[in-house]
């Protein structure tokens, strides 16, 4: 499909500051950026004309392409201030790991129009809890161990793949209400990125899409994936460095009313058009 300049560059100028954008939410919320690459990806294939039954497919599946990368850089830029609980990336992993595979058989099956509402019910209640959740609320004063831990790491891992995004927005509520501070909680949110995205990425890799934009393998789609790759990878140090610089509360409320915008943007466009 041959698209009038006019057109294609303003949506390539939209990729590059959304993709640098969700570079800084990386690593200022462990949220992998996906909770903005999804809705953007959406947003420039459908203005290209790529609206089809599995568009959201791809927008899933090249924001956890992207992910792989910004996690690592995440991870790698909060271990240098020993932010990262290893012993809880270690004991979840299994049970993300295998939530991340059935969210990902899940997601192959659905129209796009339902991932859509999904992706914007799921941010919207995440978005919430941030928001009006007090800091005080716990469920425990530690980690969950046992059937605790065996449901929520797989159910971390299922949700955020029908989302796209990284560990963060389920993860980083879950561990602040077992008593982790927020700071450490974004700092191993980052880790559960890349156990969410890896596997589900494999998955996605074999999923046949029709009508997906070109250059697509898969589901994802290689020039939106290196775009978003090369500008993360510049700015998600920067979020990293904020993150430890901002107050505990200022960081709890910023992350709730940006999510509570992309959650709203997101239902308005598949329910209204």
């Amino acid at each position: 499909m041959t698209q009038d300049l006019s057109t294609l560059l303003p949506l390539l100028l939209l990729l590059l500051a959304s993709s640098a954008f969700a570079g800084v939410l990386a690593g200022l919320f462990g949220v992998g950026g996906g909770i903005v690459l999804v809705p953007v990806f959406y947003f420039v294939f459908a203005g290209l004309g790529f609206d089809g039954p599995q568009l959201m497919q791809v927008c899933l599946a090249t924001s956890l392409a992207s992910i792989i990368v910004t996690s690592i850089r995440s991870v790698h830029s909060h271990n240098k201030k020993g932010a990262v609980d290893w012993e809880v990336l270690k004991t979840w992993a299994p049970g993300i790991v295998i939530g991340a595979v059935i969210g990902m058989l899940t997601a192959a099956g659905l129209r796009s129009a339902v991932l859509a509402v999904i992706f914007g019910v799921l941010a919207g209640l995440v978005g919430l809890y941030m928001a009006f959740g007090k800091a005080h609320w716990r469920l425990a004063q530690q980690m969950p161990t046992g059937l605790s831990r065996a449901i929520l790491s797989p159910l971390v891992g299922f949700l955020s793949v029908l989302m796209g995004i990284g560990g963060g927005s389920f993860g980083v509520p879950l561990m602040t209400l077992y008593n982790m501070p927020i700071h450490r909680a974004v700092a191993t949110a980052a880790g559960f990125g890349l156990l969410i995205a890896v596997p589900s990425v494999i998955g996605f890799l074999m999923l046949g899409v029709t009508g997906a934009p070109p250059y697509t393998v898969g589901a994802v789609n290689i020039p939106a994936f290196l775009i978003a790759v090369s500008m993360t990878l510049i700015t998600t140090p920067w979020g990293a460095k904020m993150a430890h610089a901002l107050p505990a509360l200022t960081l709890r409320r910023t992350f709730a009313v940006f999510i509570l915008i992309v959650a709203a943007n997101m239902l308005r466009k598949a329910l209204w058009g």
